[in-house]
């Protein structure tokens, strides 16, 4: 029987974090050294400069808590400085469409970065091995490169379209960037070819020897400032020596007797949590999985937290978000009422859904700690510094450049994110270790995950690769592998349907399930992923 287990989207991350198991480490030194890996093997969908929100959960040290490292607008930032520019809004709400693309890629479009700082931080205080050897593997790892592997090059290829900047444009926005991704003849480098990133592993090795201060207030913090300087960017070197991650508890609930561990806002565990009190009022395994009936009840779920995200929920030390009224089970009875009263709800958008980059991990060890972390690039600018190798991420895109509303530019302030690492207990014990990648999606694909494992009895493999669909504007979006007579159903009730051409699209999954003391894990076939055993 396993005594531990990862799972994430990167095979090369997943070793490494089993490897870290195997030699006695814990689950946050193996989400760490995990972390770090995916930086190197998946450059857009995470790296150092990025974002994110990690759960900690040590029992044992009577630890639960989570670090949130949201990326944060520059000091220089003012809140209707690119109002003038808006063209539009992308479908599912993440992010706006600006004349320029100056939110989008470049420099401009760069926040305070976080994920460096809270993966120090969490190693620090929770971890058991040398911050040297959690960075290791990363570092091998950048040393002989890595091969390109299918979703890397999918998102290539077609990432961030309908109105945002192409993400081949983003390899190749720098000189750095040309020389990284692509041949020798001006073509991307395609799968099986192998990407060579050298001063990536020398910053690595820095960050190392010097720890994360060298980022956020030493050498390599000045050469950022410099270049953001030099190219008319926001972030400074007083943003970097500022930053700061934030703490806090859980935010929690119960769907059906579980308890639901999830983060705060600026995080999307709000949004998971008002959907499973809404659909709490419903007999789902009555109305048959991803029937007519079930998939226009969650699509209603669905919206009506949309609707609510877009609102209510900010940077609640900018925006005071109602936290207690919106994840309130008389609340979701009101929400339930109507949509049995057949009630629908408008989130109207501008523009089509664009593919979206993140990532995450899930890990539990041998004492029964847990690890669930989700970080991202949001949209990667295509910034890369000459001489460091990483690229920063692009979050200034997803703030709303209309001054006075809940996700309006302010300096220091975050932005939302759907991101929602989570643990559902089962009593006093943790039963799933839970996350995804995919933007807006993001709660979504968790929140049916969950509703499959617990209202539909399925393995977590089941649970994860079960078709999905979602709702974050007028219309339902369905995966492929929904029939076409249960959609022809739910058009004649009203509803709009885009079918994806995809069969695994709106988000990526990623869990663990423990049940008696046995752990199973899954990957979501959306990415490369796969979950180890140790």
């Amino acid at each position: 029987m396993a005594s531990g287990m990862i799972v994430a989207p990167q095979p090369e991350a997943v070793e490494a974090g089993a490897l870290v198991l195997k030699r006695g480490g814990n689950a946050v030194d193996a989400a760490v050294a995990c972390a770090f890996v995916q930086s190197v093997v998946d450059p857009q969908m995470c790296g150092i400069a990025g974002f994110g929100s990690m759960q900690v959960y040590m029992p044992s040290k009577d630890v639960h808590t989570f670090i949130d490292f949201h990326g944060r607008v520059p000091a220089a930032a003012t809140p209707g400085m690119w109002e003038h520019l808006i063209e539009g809004e992308t479908r599912d709400g993440f992010g706006f469409v600006l004349k320029g693309r100056v939110n989008d890629v470049g420099y401009q479009s760069v926040t305070v970065p976080g994920t460096l700082k809270a993966l120090s931080e969490a190693q620090a205080e929770f971890g058991s091995m040398d911050w040297k050897d959690v960075m290791a593997p990363a570092i091998r790892q950048a040393d002989v490169g890595f091969a390109v592997r299918p979703h890397v090059h999918h998102w290539w290829c077609e990432g961030a379209l309908f109105g945002r900047v192409p993400a081949v444009d983003r390899l190749r926005f720098t000189e750095t960037g040309r020389r990284i991704y692509f041949n020798a003849d001006g073509s991307l480098k395609r799968p099986g070819e192998r990407v060579l990133n050298p001063d990536m592993a020398t910053t690595l090795r820095r960050i190392a020897a010097e720890g994360a201060d060298v980022f956020y207030k030493g050498e390599i913090a000045e050469q950022i400032a410099d270049d953001m300087k030099r190219n008319g960017g926001l972030l400074s070197l007083d943003d970097l020596r500022n930053y700061r991650t934030r703490r806090c508890d859980p935010l929690r609930g119960f769907y059906r007797g579980y308890g639901i561990a999830t983060n705060n806002p600026p995080g999307g565990g709000i949004m998971l949590l008002e959907m499973l009190n809404i659909l709490e009022n419903f007999d789902l395994f009555e109305m048959g999985h991803n029937s007519a009936d079930y998939i226009v009840t969650v699509a209603e779920a669905m919206k009506r937290a949309t609707a609510d995200k877009d609102a209510h929920v900010g940077d609640p030390d900018f925006f005071d978000v109602p936290v207690e009224r919106l994840t309130s089970k008389e609340y979701a009875e009101a929400a339930a009422a109507a949509i049995r009263r057949g009630e629908k709800v408008s989130v109207p958008r501008f523009e089509p859904d664009p593919p979206k980059d993140t990532t995450h991990i899930s890990v539990v060890d041998a004492e029964g700690n847990a690890v669930s972390v989700t970080h991202s690039l949001g949209m990667p600018s295509g910034v890369i510094t000459p001489g460091l190798g990483f690229m920063y991420n692009g979050c200034m895109g997803v703030f709303d450049p209309r001054p006075g509303r809940a996700g309006s530019l302010a300096p220091g302030k975050s932005r939302f994110s759907a991101m929602v690492p989570t643990i559902v207990f089962d009593g006093e014990k943790p039963t799933m270790v839970i996350g995804a990648p995919g933007g807006t999606q993001i709660c979504m694909g968790v929140m049916q995950a969950i509703l499959n494992a617990i209202d539909f009895e399925m393995p977590i493999l089941d649970a994860i690769v079960a078709p999905r669909f979602s709702a974050t504007s007028d219309l339902i979006d369905v995966s492929n592998r929904i029939p076409a007579y249960v959609t022809d159903e739910v058009e004649s009730r009203g509803y709009t349907v885009a079918r994806s051409h995809l069969s695994y699209p709106f988000a990526g999954v990623h869990g663990i399930r423990i049940e008696g003391g046995a752990m199973q894990g899954a990957a979501d076939p959306n990415h490369d992923g796969m979950a180890l055993a140790v």
